[in-house]
């Protein structure tokens, strides 16, 4: 049995002028750049359209990978970025707001803690994700849905390993809190079981020693 192409191996072969090389690169890893945008996003419509730029960026820079680190990893900070990119406009947006007839300007809406009773009691981890601050998310999808190492996080996000921890802990706890768990207990098992499927095989990590339980 042929062993499949390295990702490098598909890169030289690109920058040979082989455009099926990037087709062959796009449809190894689209599912799983799919599968982070639409974890950060927590939005399958702009998932779609954020993973489509991302391999747009790729396929215009490609050219520049210089091949300091891993394609998967250069890959990844491309799609974070685009991610953030996206998170940053939706901000920018104007949210519009109708007032029926009869409403009251001063009539609050539902308080944020019976959305994340109703988290709790779905535990529907998609919504729960949303609530947690976007570098917490970040940094905890990479760790508990694609099982990345948190040296290779660490170059994604260009940050030091101790901010890696620091960030998926917290997303941890963050996470917890919203899904009604108590302390300790498996918010990133219930992040990794409810997004492992589409993401495809994780990749096996040799760092395990350095992962936090």
């Amino acid at each position: 049995m042929t062993e499949p192409e390295r990702d490098e191996e598909l890169v030289r072969r690109f920058r040979a002028g082989d455009a099926d090389a990037f087709t062959t690169l796009v449809r190894r890893h689209q599912q799983r750049v799919y599968s982070l945008c639409l974890r950060v996003l927590g939005d399958a419509d702009a998932a779609a359209d954020v993973a489509q730029d991302t391999f747009l960026t790729v396929l215009r820079k490609l050219d520049g990978f210089r091949g300091e680190a891993a394609f998967t990893t250069w890959l990844h900070r491309v799609t974070v970025n685009a991610c953030y990119d996206e998170l940053r406009r939706k901000r920018r947006r104007p949210m519009l707001h109708v007032v029926a007839e009869g409403d009251r300007e001063h009539e609050p809406g539902p308080p944020v803690r019976d959305h994340a009773d109703e988290v709790a009691g779905t535990r529907d981890v998609a919504a729960a994700l949303a609530q947690v601050p976007e570098e917490f998310r970040v940094a905890l999808v990479l760790a508990d849905v694609h099982d990345m190492a948190y040296q290779e996080i660490a170059e994604v996000l260009e940050v030091p390993i101790g901010t890696v921890k620091s960030r998926v802990h917290r997303g941890r706890l963050a996470l917890g809190k919203v899904m009604g768990l108590e302390a300790g207990a498996s918010a990133p098992q219930a992040v990794a079981g409810e997004s492992r499927d589409g993401v495809g095989e994780p990749q096996a990590d040799s760092s395990a020693s350095e992962r936090e339980p």
